[in-house]
């Protein structure tokens, strides 16, 4: 029992704790006050075997707040500084700290922090869900499929950078906030998709990661110089796809088609958020991919039934989302809306205009997409070999078995 209030504390704290001892401390500090809450709990795993207290945050954020000034004493960084700051008005100051509103203030910082532009793209993804949302390295490595000594490589480009450049624990100025909250949203985008559609081996969805991205997608709606019709948009996306969650994948852990999906199972009090938030998005002026975006997704949530889906509406929001930002995965996922509309030949088309290197890790689906058309004009031979490409290049098991039972449907 006490492992997982623990757990649920650390996923959920970690990120303020760390927030909070950095704007005390100092970014300079960032590693020395990770190490102390991570030490914090630990020792909340050993100490609480017996009893839990009564005030768990307090007692972790106390704990926190002494073990950081002990390492720092400890290396003798700010010896003076750091000698005095448990008592009197220092002691005072960061306690205050915690209040909530002050835990709101630090996260948002941190998130400039980590979506700096001295930081590389990669290094800000990683930096923000090491040091934002508490997930470990291991756990970094296999969200972005890639090897644990990568990510500890890019935390410790990000760490250096920020010294060497010395980045400041504040909001960035009112001329640079635009530049700068466009690159927070995709770091937001991102850690949801990789939640939502996991590349993890084992689970296809990670609802801590999506979890994850509508919170910090919250705070930023909370402050009024942050809001746009982008995030507004963004929000309302991160709901329309949340809300389905449930019924993406079956009670024995197999992948759900859309078409088969228990349409009861969505939940429909964050659609409702979504559908606010979208008329909010309208007041404003800007317009983003979050816009086409969740415009597509809630065509999908409009039909109560598969049958009752408007692919036509569908197929229109994908072109005009490509005409504002061309991409591949818009191409790919247009093709198969033209599928769903028996329009093969405009399905192939779009297909042909897919380059396949630009999709990187998910270059399964293309040649997924390019079964399911071989499979509709009734080209077996052909849809079995794309099959097995996509087969070749998918990681997680569930996608797998996907695959596989449509290929031996076929054989």
């Amino acid at each position: 029992m006490e492992h997982k209030v623990v757990d649920h504390l650390f996923r959920h704290h970690y990120g303020k704790m760390v927030a909070i001892l950095t704007r005390f401390f100092g970014l300079s500090y960032i590693e020395t006050i990770e190490d102390a809450v991570q030490d914090t709990f630990i020792k909340a795993a050993s100490q609480w075997r017996t009893k839990i207290p009564d005030n768990p945050e307090g007692w972790l954020n106390r704990v926190a707040k002494n073990r950081t000034i002990d390492i720092l004493r400890s290396i003798q960084a700010e010896k003076n500084r750091n000698l005095s700051i448990t008592t009197g008005a220092s002691s005072l100051q960061i306690d205050e700290l915690f209040l909530d509103h002050e835990v709101a203030d630090s996260q948002l910082r941190m998130i400039f922090v980590a979506c700096h532009p001295s930081l590389q793209p990669s290094e800000q993804i990683a930096f923000a869900l090491k040091t934002i949302s508490g997930f470990s390295i291991k756990e970094i490595a296999a969200a972005l499929l890639t090897k644990e000594e990568t990510i500890a490589k890019r935390l410790l480009r990000a760490r250096k950078t920020i010294q060497d450049k010395n980045i400041q624990f504040q909001y960035p100025s009112p001329e640079t906030v635009h530049e700068r909250m466009a690159r927070v949203m995709e770091v937001i985008y991102l850690t949801f998709n990789e939640g939502f559609h996991s590349t993890n081996k084992e689970r296809l969805i990670k609802e801590d990661l999506c979890g994850e991205a509508i919170r910090l997608c919250q705070l930023l709606l909370k402050k009024e110089q942050f809001r746009s019709g982008s995030l507004y948009a963004l929000f309302a996306l991160l709901c329309f796809h949340m809300s389905r969650l449930e019924s993406k994948v079956s009670s024995d852990n197999q992948i759900v088609n859309l078409r088969y999906q228990d349409r009861t199972k969505w939940y429909f009090p964050l659609i409702k958020m979504g559908n606010s938030a979208m008329l909010k998005a309208t007041e404003y002026k800007d317009t983003s991919v979050y816009h086409y975006e969740a415009a597509i997704a809630s065509e999908h949530l409009n039909a109560k039934t598969f049958k009752d889906t408007n692919w036509k509406n569908i197929s229109y929001w994908y072109e005009q989302l490509y005409m504002f930002k061309p991409n591949m995965f818009t191409l790919l996922n247009h093709a198969t809306v033209c599928l769903q509309l028996s329009d093969f030949e405009k399905t192939h088309q779009l297909l042909k205009r897919i380059d396949v290197v630009e999709l990187g890790q998910r270059a399964y689906l293309y040649y997924g997409c390019y079964a399911e058309y071989y499979m509709k004009i009734g080209e077996k031979s052909l849809a079995i070999s794309f099959l097995d490409k996509a087969l070749a290049g998918t990681t997680n098991t569930l996608e797998r078995d996907f695959l596989m039972g449509k290929k031996e449907g076929l054989i």
